[in-house]
């Protein structure tokens, strides 16, 4: 077997040596955690370091982000394209090792991770993409879909409520083909975890329905090797190996302290610890029989040739299904999804019809998710009034022997239950996507995207296609009261870099919300959607709706140079309100444009030109929305007419009512911004 006290060495080596170099980062972690990383990755990670988009790949995430230094030594040592220069320029401008990993900058960082218990909670999503793509594509003889998901993770990943809820879930779906590799090092930036984390841990994941193995000694590589392999036998449940580490292993002073965690050890320690773990190469330098022993390219290409073979021959015998597989492991849409896109506005346009637009979103939905077998669903505990289920989406169920089961006609369930979890499903719905093969949408309402908004946050930093369908969008939903009504998370969430946040009015703009959204290959969708009904907009065409924002309603009469006097900018269910207020100002000769702006985030993004001809230059614009005003200054806006402070409880009418959402009030924030 390989000498493994060298291999370890080196990648606690490169990390004391990167994190000095750069003045900069977490040392302690990789160090201990170079144990378990040489027992995983050269004994049962299954990967090909000339194709980290091989696709039945195993899946590697590391949690616990800050050891980012363990993941980039281990991608170097193996083959990857990350040369030395790259680990010497460790968390530096446009390098391709930042402070944490971050997918698509990394050759075989398969997602962000740093904040804590997301990395976990991403590898459930990808364990469960790769359960469901195996039980969908995988046929008598021809096994095209089989590989694990490990994930390293620390104290901090687990005292993250999120761990709790996509753990509970790993358990309920008996993933067992995830196995999470726990580094038990009992401590964390603030010293000993014990006053403040005192969980039974394996106990813990024994409720969830998990294996547990351990405690074992995290420095024992052939106990290590034991537990991992045991975790591949596995059948019906996932497996977390409880691994007794000591942070900064080697260091003689700084070993089993926080100041081992994040901050570096400082030349005098370094030599120490040289010397300590007989490593006597100076920094960046490693030995001819490290790469010797770590290099992983000739047996990753015999794993990578062993599997095209074996789709080769899948793909003689089940042509269809391949080019199925081929297509959505690519991210590609079906040839004839532009033509259903088509159909589904057009006849929502025909039908004109008024219905809540979350329920505009499930007719959406009815006709896309018959046509994209790809797309998979879910709520947290509320489909009945996210709507986020469908006729071609059945419930996703899983035997006592962890197989997904089947319908009658043999369909898997495309609709997830998450249960009160919407921090879990947002970011287990990243893990779906950054695996490959599926769509993630997951509802809940508008108001509790504050539970799930850093996961959105990182699905924008990724540029992943993930849709959330946030229904109860506003003082609309009634009854409920202030904690239901969201007033300032529409602003909120178009603070959010590439995401794209669409407010539609009515069917049509429903419809093309969710083209959009799912012709948006790399950024995340937000849909804010009613509970009450809108009445259907009336439009000379759809065209324009997919740039964001378009003239839906022109002045009756124009004024000078044939300008409106006034431009009336409106979205979702105060779109009806604008239109009604036109035509209050045009009876008494005032000529207004209706704007309606779905999607500031994407009308921002067209040509000058086209801005400028929805929102001319030196004509009064007033924005109407039933959320806080601030946002809306930026248009240049001579008014806002939106609300400031939280709801009350009452029925919507009385509530729209009460906070002057009326086509009086419209009418009159026009005349008096004309008057000016």
């Amino acid at each position: 077997m390989a000498n493994d006290s060298l291999m370890a060495n080196a990648i606690r080596a490169l990390a004391m040596d990167a994190v000095q170099h750069a003045n900069s980062g977490h040392p302690g972690a990789p160090m201990g955690m170079a144990d378990m990383a040489e027992a995983l990755w050269n004994r049962h990670f299954r990967h090909n370091p000339a194709n980290p988009q091989w696709a039945d790949r195993d899946r590697f995430v590391l949690s616990n982000g800050h050891a980012s230094m363990l993941l980039y030594a281990l991608l170097h040592l193996t083959g990857y394209n990350l040369p030395i220069g790259e680990l010497k320029g460790f968390r530096q401008l446009h390098s391709k090792t930042p402070g944490h990993p971050e997918v698509d900058i990394t050759p075989g960082v398969e997602t962000t991770t740093g904040p804590l218990g997301q990395g976990i909670t991403n590898a459930v999503g990808m364990a469960l993409a790769e359960k469901l793509l195996a039980a969908e594509f995988n046929r008598d003889g021809h096994t095209i879909v089989d590989h694990h998901t490990y994930v390293f993770l620390g104290d901090g990943c687990l005292m993250e409520g999120i761990s709790h809820e996509a753990c509970a879930l790993a358990g309920a779906w008996k993933l067992n083909k995830l196995i999470a590799l726990y580094d038990d090092n009992g401590i964390s930036i603030d010293g000993e975890v014990t006053p403040w984390f005192i969980d039974d841990t394996p106990a813990r994941f024994r409720a969830y329905g998990w294996n547990v193995i351990g405690p074992v000694d995290g420095h024992d590589i052939e106990a290590l090797d034991r537990a991992i392999a045991d975790a591949r036998r596995g059948v019906d449940k996932p497996t977390l190996i409880v691994a007794k580490t000591q942070i900064g292993k080697g260091s003689p002073n700084r070993a089993n302290t926080a100041k081992a965690h994040g901050e570096p050890l400082g030349a005098e320690e370094i030599a120490l610890t040289r010397t300590a773990i007989g490593w006597q190469h100076v920094p960046f330098e490693l030995p001819a029989a490290v790469y010797e022993e770590w290099d992983f390219k000739a047996r990753g290409d015999v794993l990578e040739a062993d599997w095209n073979e074996r789709f080769a021959a899948y793909k003689e015998a089940h042509p269809q299904l391949a080019a199925e597989f081929t297509r959505r492991m690519k991210g590609e849409l079906p040839l004839n999804f532009a033509q259903v896109a088509v159909d589904t506005a057009l006849a929502a346009h025909a039908k004109a019809e008024t219905v809540a637009s979350r329920k505009a979103s499930q007719l959406a939905l009815e006709a896309f998710t018959a046509a994209l077998p790809e797309m998979l669903g879910g709520s947290a505990d509320l489909t009945g009034s996210n709507l986020t289920n469908t006729k071609s989406t059945p419930s996703l169920r899983f035997d006592l022997a962890g197989d997904v089961k089947r319908t009658e006609d043999g369909r898997i369930g495309r609709h997830i239950n998450y249960g009160v979890r919407e921090f879990g499903m947002a970011a287990i719905m990243n893990g779906v996507a950054l695996h490959g093969g599926y769509i993630p949408y997951g509802g809940t309402f508008l108001t509790f995207s504050d539970y799930s908004r850093n996961a959105i946050r990182m699905a924008a930093l990724m540029k992943r296609r993930v849709i959330h369908v946030f229904t109860h969008d506003s003082i609309g939903l009634g009854e409920d009261g202030p904690t239901h009504q969201s007033i300032e998370h529409a602003a909120s969430l178009r603070l959010i870099p590439n995401l794209d946040v669409w407010r539609p009015c009515d069917t049509a703009e429903t419809s093309v919300a969710w083209t959009v959204a799912l012709q948006n290959r790399n950024r995340p969708t937000a849909l804010l959607l009613s509970r009450q009904n809108l009445p259907y907009a009336p439009k000379a065409g759809l065209e324009d709706i997919s740039k964001g924002g378009y003239v839906l309603a022109e002045a009756g009469e124009v004024g000078v140079d044939g300008q409106p006097q006034a431009v009336i900018i409106a979205t979702g269910s105060e779109v009806q309100l604008a239109l009604k207020a036109q035509e209050q100002l045009g009876a008494q000769g005032i000529a207004v444009r209706v704007v309606s702006m779905p999607s500031s985030t994407t009308f921002d993004r067209q040509s000058l030109a086209y801005k400028e001809d929805v929102l001319p230059r030196g004509i009064p614009r007033i924005a109407v929305e039933a959320g806080v005003t601030d946002y809306w200054w930026k248009y240049g806006c001579a008014a806002v007419v939106g609300i400031d402070s939280f709801g009350e409880s009452a029925p919507a009418s009385a509530l729209f009512k009460h906070f002057s959402f009326t086509p009086e009030n419209v009418a009159d924030t026009v005349r008096a911004a004309l008057a000016r």
